[in-house]
């Protein structure tokens, strides 16, 4: 289990299960650090919507991770996920850009009406960023499992 990769939603809605369903051979975490098995990091991989609730539960989840108190998990980065459509307020994307400061990367993924409905995620309602961002989360996974960035 070490080597699965984990989505970590920070807060109830993130999209945690949404993402695991879109990545085969990877794990919804619960909202939870997933409890690695020494001495390999797990991969995680954050997620949070981009509204203020949703960011500051990334910023905390960051903090936490990077401060050591969280152990043998090695943080990837961070899934951002639009909590409305269009363009983020500038407040909250300037907050977004420093949420994002503390991992070692972010990626966006945009609104999507189809998912709000409750519609499960097909190849037809998810938009070509999505896979774009899967792809390279996949991409990163496979590169080097000895390249995983560690707590500091």
């Amino acid at each position: 289990m070490a080597d699965t990769l984990w989505w970590v939603g920070v807060h109830g809605g993130a999209g945690e299960s949404t993402m695991s369903l879109l990545l085969p051979g990877t794990r919804a975490a619960n909202h939870r650090w997933p409890i690695p098995p020494p001495p390999v990091p797990t991969p995680v991989i954050l997620v949070a919507r981009t509204n203020g609730s949703g960011l500051r539960a990334a910023q905390r989840a960051a903090i936490e991770w990077a401060s050591g108190v969280v152990q043998g998990v090695a943080v990837l980065g961070l899934v951002l996920i639009a909590d409305a459509p269009g363009r983020l307020p500038r407040v909250l994307d300037d907050f977004a850009d420093i949420v994002g400061g503390g991992v070692p990367r972010v990626w966006d993924i945009p609104w999507i009406e189809e998912w709000r409905r409750g519609e499960a995620p097909t190849p037809d309602n998810t938009p070509d960023e999505v896979f774009e961002v899967l792809e390279s989360i996949y991409a990163l996974r496979a590169s080097n499992p000895a390249d995983y960035p560690a707590p500091y």
